[in-house]
C-alpha cells in the first residue's frame, strides 16, 4: 500500500492515526477523537457502537433530570448532537474511514433521543437499549439513506438520531399499550 492509496481497513486506520507524529495534531484533533469515542468507549475491542450505547446510559440518567422544561432537554441533545456532527466528521478524516468504529458520540445522541422525556428507570433503560441497538442496526429509511449516502459527520450521526426517533416511537407505543411501565 502506497502513501497515496490511503487506509484499506480500521487496522490499517487506525495505524495510520497513531502514526501521525503527536505534534501535528490539534487541540481540535484531541477533542475531536476524545468526544467522538464517547471518551475512550469506542475503542472497546468488540461491539463497540453496544459498548458505546451501554456507556451512554449514565449520561442519559443524567439528563433525564432536564426533562421539565422541555426545552432544556432539547437544547443540550441540539448542542450534543452538533458537536457530535463536527467530531465525527474530523475522526473520520483522522482515521481515514468516514464512519469508523472508534467513533460511538452517534449512539449516545440516538439514545438520548429514545429516552427522550421519559422517567428513567430500569426498565425504560433496559428496553430503550435494546430497542435503540436493534433499529440502529436494522436501519429503517431514511437512517439507512444517512449511513450509506451522507459520508460525512453529520451522516454518521444522522443514522443514529434517526434510528432515535424510531426507538422513541416504539418506546411510546409500548407506554400506550400498557407493555412498558415504570
Amino acid at each position: 500500500m502506497t502513501p497515496a492509496d490511503g487506509p484499506r481497513s480500521l487496522t490499517d486506520s487506525a495505524a495510520a492515526a497513531s502514526r501521525m507524529p503527536r505534534q501535528t495534531r490539534s487541540w481540535y484533533d484531541l477533542f475531536s477523537l476524545v468526544w467522538s469515542s464517547g471518551l475512550g468507549a469506542g475503542y472497546f475491542p468488540v461491539a463497540s457502537g453496544t459498548f458505546g450505547t451501554l456507556v451512554a446510559l449514565p449520561f442519559a440518567f443524567a439528563l433525564s433530570f432536564l426533562y421539565q422544561p422541555w426545552w432544556a432537554w432539547a437544547l443540550v441533545v441540539v448542542l450534543f448532537t452538533a458537536v457530535t456532527v463536527q467530531a465525527a466528521h474530523r475522526a473520520g478524516q483522522i482515521y481515514g474511514i468516514v464512519d469508523a468504529r472508534y467513533i460511538v458520540s452517534d449512539e449516545f445522541a440516538g439514545l438520548f433521543v429514545t429516552l427522550a422525556f421519559l422517567p428513567f428507570t430500569w426498565q425504560t433503560a433496559v428496553f430503550g437499549f435494546f430497542v435503540f441497538r436493534v433499529l440502529d442496526i436494522l436501519k429503517p429509511w431514511p437512517a439507512s439513506f444517512f449511513d450509506r449516502q451522507v459520508k460525512n459527520g453529520f451522516g454518521v450521526t444522522m443514522d443514529d438520531v434517526m434510528a432515535g426517533v424510531y426507538g422513541r416511537i416504539v418506546m411510546e407505543v409500548f407506554l400506550r399499550l400498557g407493555w412498558l411501565t415504570f
